[in-house]
């Protein structure tokens, strides 16, 4: 039996519609009776009929099988089928039924339920899709996925309606694909899993999960990461931990492997699994017009007031990163167009919207505008009426809403950011982030836009500690207005500056140094009471003795100097002093030992204290070395006996040493005026230097735009590219078209110039690929059709197609008909003639006359 932490089993969506009891019949005939699961079953119902299904499948299976009821909790070994005309959702493990809001023909239960199930159970939920028609479950497929949880369906060679399951596949949503008799067997291996048997069904997604249970050790996560970056230049060490570690427990409960360094030799022994776990890790799920509220504050207030701030109409900026399939790019473009009609400027506004993502697949789905039936759940009926054109099987949007969005690959990461910005839409994609990151990213967005810029996050998301950058429009709202700080004030760290090594994005970003621990012991606190009350008192200079640090009392040997502020220690040491100093560093300078030398202070007439100067030359710790520490400590100094007289010798050297001392005080004097100089000299070349720094930042932003401006035109040259390919796949299949007919069609343009013709027009008019642009007149031709120019002219005049039987110079027929050549624009832009062999026809008419 599979035991999860909570009291609520591992729980197993089903969704069937049109074939799916017998799929059933071959799922619950091999699940095992004490599996520890629970499972609650999807159908189709009709609303009038009696639901048979649980009489049905109880014959099937020994497990206790019931409908489904309100409020009831669900347990483990046991079978829920859904009543008719309800729709189903299970929140804290109870199932909850409630009356359908679609119309019948319109519903989607399964994916009413599935999405349930995934808010509720999150990777504990699994979802099982087996045959039907249409593509109910699709959706609700997405929500299980971006959850953490596993999506099984049912191969299509063995469903009897492979609709649906077809549709799962398509989507690149199955993580497991087998008939149905199969599916039990995987399931079991799934939830065998340690990691999925050890986790909470109740925690929440976004949080951590115990590390004691599911905290892998670093070195294999670091490896797995380290492989992504290898194999698909996309570093993910900056991804919050837990979403990472659940995404890889997902795939190894998937390959049944149990510990993570032997996953880390799977990944390296298959490529393949690189690439899906890149994928699971991308989560590219969004919906049209996600968080409602947010979209009905940009449409009624947000956006006007921003065209509003450019009355005088321009083109609006605007950048969506992470778009996975485009919905919300489409959902922006959309709502501008609603505000714009609200509004209804004298002005015009125009939008360019980038769509930037990571995954390459995403990209092409978006670039095609083309989705499935179930956007009709998330698009209101106006904007799908306006914006969207419903073809067999989905939605097109609209070319006006396409034209304004160009989508490319990047990485918001690693990759230069667009600028000039007045809309920002990053929603959902930072709280996947680590908090360094996203600390990084919000003064990136500040600087992308302009004075009015419009920041929009996810409902889970804010600007943080930056609310100095960003201020919210409204009260619990997301939308954020940019403050204009000066950039130069910005710690900004631009993407273009990293440079391309194999290091991950989490050394190259972080710098940050690790915060200091608060003393907690009894040495730290011992230490701490020693230097501030029983330290010597000492000051940290430089070579010209200018003071850097102090510490402790030193007023009684250092005093400020009259006049200008001089922080110079010979200026303000203590004039019975100043030899001792002088002495001391002079000689700790020299011989770079510690130099010790006694003076005096005069108390009074009768005393003095005696106070010893160290010196000493620093050479480590290498930040302070070339520095010098200066300390003063007291001592007991003899009293002075007033009886005492100096000896005329005596007095003669103290004389002379008064003297040197004053030649030496002259030599400080004017060799302090020339350090004064040369510092006045450095501050000129420090204000020039500033100035080139200044010249060097604008150069730096320039640079900044180019790469901006480039990365755009990257964009666009993508976009024309794939257009470009479109094309040509369009010109071969026409070409192609042609070619198969075998009949002859010769194009002319507007002056009756050849366009194009086909390879069997060339034994009729002689024409070769220089041909291309010569007049017809000019053209020799096999046909005996002298009006042929004439019919020409006038059907070009009349509009009136001409078809006549003519022959060859070889008594060959042919039926010549002369059309109108029609644009897309329905614009008449010269003619088109086909001649279609007719030769056996006029053999019978020849036959039947005689």
């Amino acid at each position: 039996m599979i035991a999860g932490k909570t009291d609520v089993p591992i729980i197993v969506g089903i969704g069937a519609s049109a074939g799916g009891l017998e799929a059933l019949d071959d799922f619950f005939r091999r699940i095992p009776v004490n599996s520890g699961l629970s499972y609650i079953v999807i159908q189709h119902l009709d609303p009038d009929q009696k639901d048979l299904l649980p009489e049905i499948l109880q014959r099937i299976t020994p497990m206790a099988v019931t409908q489904a009821s309100d409020q009831q909790k669900v347990e483990a070994n046991c079978v829920y089928i859904i009543p008719p005309n309800h729709d189903m959702s299970i929140s804290q493990g109870l199932l909850h039924l409630s009356a359908p809001l679609a119309a019948r023909g319109q519903r989607l239960p399964i994916d009413f339920f599935l999405q349930s199930l995934a808010e509720d159970q999150h990777e504990r939920a699994i979802a099982i899709i087996l045959s039907g028609m249409g593509s109910d479950g699709t959706k609700g497929a997405k929500f299980i996925k971006e959850n953490a949880g596993i999506v099984l369906v049912q191969s299509s060679d063995s469903a009897k309606f492979d609709s649906m399951p077809q549709s799962i596949i398509d989507a690149g949503l199955a993580d497991i694909v087998a008939p149905a008799h199969q599916l039990p067997v995987n399931i079991m291996a799934y939830c065998e899993h340690g990691s999925l048997a050890q986790s909470d069904s109740n925690a929440s997604h976004d949080i951590d999960p115990n590390p004691a249970i599911q905290t892998p050790t670093p070195a294999p996560i670091d490896g797995i990461i380290d492989l992504l970056r290898a194999h698909t230049g996309n570093d993910f060490s900056l991804y919050k931990k837990s979403t990472i570690y659940r995404r890889i427990d997902r795939r190894m409960g998937i390959h049944q492997i149990q510990s993570k360094e032997i996953y880390l030799n799977y990944l390296h022994n298959n490529p393949n699994e690189l690439d899906l776990l890149f994928n699971e890790l991308l989560i590219g799920v969004t919906n049209f017009f996600r968080d409602p509220l947010i979209w009905e504050q940009l449409i009624a207030k947000v956006l006007p007031e921003l065209l509003e701030s450019g009355a005088d109409g321009r083109e609006l900026r605007a950048w969506v990163p992470a778009c996975s399939t485009g919905e919300e790019a489409y959902s922006l473009a959309m709502a501008f167009s609603d505000a714009l009609d609200k509004l209804k400027p004298k002005r015009a506004f125009t939008l360019q919207v980038f769509a930037t993502d990571l995954d390459d697949d995403a990209i092409k789905i978006a670039r095609e505008g083309y989705y499935p039936t179930q956007i009709e759940a998330d698009v209101p009926k106006a904007q799908l009426a306006r914006y969207f054109t419903k073809a067999e099987s989905g939605y097109h949007v609209s070319p006006a809403i396409r034209e304004m969005i160009v989508f490319a690959k990047q990485n918001i990461i690693m990759d230069p950011p667009f600028t000039k910005l007045d809309i920002l839409s990053c929603r959902n994609l930072l709280i996947y982030l680590d908090s360094a990151l996203q600390r990084r990213l919000i003064p990136l967005f500040h600087y992308s836009l302009t004075e009015h810029g419009i920041l929009i996050l996810g409902s889970a998301e804010t600007v943080g500690a930056d609310n100095h950058l960003f201020k919210a429009l409204a009260e619990k709202s997301h939308i954020y207005k940019r403050i204009d700080n000066p950039r130069k004030f910005l710690d900004v760290t631009f993407p273009t500056q990293l440079p391309t090594t194999s290091y991950s994005t989490q050394d190259l970003l972080l710098h940050e140094a690790p915060m200091s621990k608060p003393l907690d012991n009894l040495q730290s606190l011992a230490d701490t009471l020693l230097l501030r009350q029983f330290s010597p008192s000492a000051v940290l200079i430089n070579e010209d003795g200018d003071i850097l640090y102090i510490n402790g009392r030193t007023g009684k040997y250092l005093e400020p100097a009259a006049g200008k502020a001089n922080w110079n220690i010979y200026a303000m040491i203590h004039d019975d002093l100043r030899p001792a100093l002088e002495t001391a560093i002079r000689w700790a300078q020299s011989n770079e030992t510690v130099a010790k030398v006694q003076g005096e202070i005069s108390l009074n007439k009768q005393s003095t204290q005696g106070v010893e100067i160290t010196a000493q030359t620093i050479t480590t710790p290498k930040e302070l070395s070339g520095l010098l520490m200066v300390l003063f400590s007291d001592f007991i100094a003899p009293d002075r006996d007033p009886t005492d007289k100096l000896t005329t010798n005596e007095k003669g050297l103290a004389l002379e040493l008064q003297q040197a001392r004053q030649a030496l005080n002259t030599l400080r004097d004017e060799n302090r005026i020339s350090q004064e100089e040369v510092r006045a000299a450095n501050e000129e070349l420090q204000s020039t230097n500033e100035e080139l720094q200044s010249t060097n930042e604008e150069l730096t932003t320039s640079k900044e735009e180019m790469q901006s401006l480039n990365e755009e035109l990257q964009t666009v040259n993508s976009e024309l590219h794939s257009k470009v390919d479109d094309l040509s796949w369009v010109n071969n299949d026409m070409i192609n078209l042609l070619n198969s007919t075998e009949i002859a069609t010769l194009f002319l343009d507007g002056e009756l110039n050849v366009r194009r013709f086909t390879s069997f027009c060339t034994p009729l008019f002689r024409l070769i690929e220089s041909d291309v642009g010569r007049p017809l007149s000019d053209i020799v031709t096999e046909l005996e059709y002298p009006d042929l120019q004439q019919d020409v002219i006038q059907v070009l005049s009349t509009l009136v197609f001409c078809e006549k039987q003519v022959k060859t110079h070889n008594n060959h027929w042919y039926k010549v008909r002369i059309m109108p050549y029609r644009t897309q624009e329905n614009v008449i832009d010269g003619v088109v003639i086909t001649l279609l062999d007719i030769q056996e026809l006029k053999g019978l008419e020849l036959e039947h006359d005689s």
